[in-house]
């Protein structure tokens, strides 16, 4: 007798979806959802130690595909030999890159090449002086899109678009403010819903709820501030995440 094969189990059941419904619903009520977020998170603010808008450019450039706390680890050494751009300016990128290396920071070629790179851009175009438009900061070396609104909405005042990280995206989709997958996308469906003046708080608040309760594997719907206004609630695990592939 020949027994049947199992079959192989899947790492994930199929990621469910807010309707199209629910996110007109969600859109239209996002503003006092937001409301009750920021009541909860009052303190929400940029996670990244630093002092100075050049401290703050450099903590976001190395904290790509890392954690703040890692980066929060590094910084104090790093900046205890290299305070601000004309020091690192001159500095060796391998020197600078061993020091990262020895903290635990991934990517620390690249990194220190990056953040050397754009100190000595910022001497030679900017006086030593960290731009304060978007057009500047994306020139710089390792500063994309997502990390100049950091710096212009943290440093400035002045976002040009809302940040959206892992967390914002996660959020944004069970949430329901966005039926995209892109963080462009996502930016651009954020941008339409709030005013420019919750830009850079938007995205603080909901990083902070992302790291405390809405977590990318089981997430605390039942500890859940705003779980009454949530399509996702109760099933949203599998909303706004990749698929994880099974195994072979």
């Amino acid at each position: 007798m020949t027994l049947a094969k199992k079959p192989k189990p899947t790492a994930r059941k199929k990621l469910e979806r807010v309707t199209r419904a629910q996110i007109k619903e969600a859109r239209l009520h996002a503003r006092p959802t937001y409301a009750k977020l920021r009541a909860l998170y009052p303190d929400a603010h940029c996670e990244l130690d630093h002092q100075g808008s050049f401290q703050l450019l450099v903590s976001v450039v190395l904290s790509a595909q890392t954690t703040d706390v890692l980066v929060n680890k590094v910084t104090p050494h790093l900046f205890a030999r290299f305070p601000d751009a004309p020091s690192l300016a001159a500095a060796d990128p391998a020197e600078v890159a061993r020091l990262l290396a020895a903290r635990g920071l991934g990517m620390f070629n690249q990194k220190a090449k990056n953040i050397v790179g754009l100190s000595r851009l910022l001497m030679e175009r900017h006086g030593g002086e960290v731009p304060r438009t978007l057009e500047e900061l994306v020139a710089l070396p390792g500063v994309g899109r997502k990390t100049a609104n950091v710096v212009l909405g943290v440093a400035f005042g002045t976002p040009e678009g809302v940040v959206v990280d892992t967390h914002v995206m996660r959020l944004a989709q069970r949430l329901g403010w966005s039926g995209h997958k892109e963080p462009v996308e996502i930016e651009e469906d954020l941008m339409a819903l709030f005013p420019r003046e919750d830009w850079d708080m938007l995205s603080h608040t909901l990083i902070f709820h992302g790291r405390r309760c809405c977590y990318a594997q089981r997430p605390a719907c039942e500890a859940c501030g705003v779980s009454g206004e949530c399509p996702s609630a109760f099933r949203a695990e599998t909303i706004g995440r990749k698929p994880l592939k099974s195994r072979g």
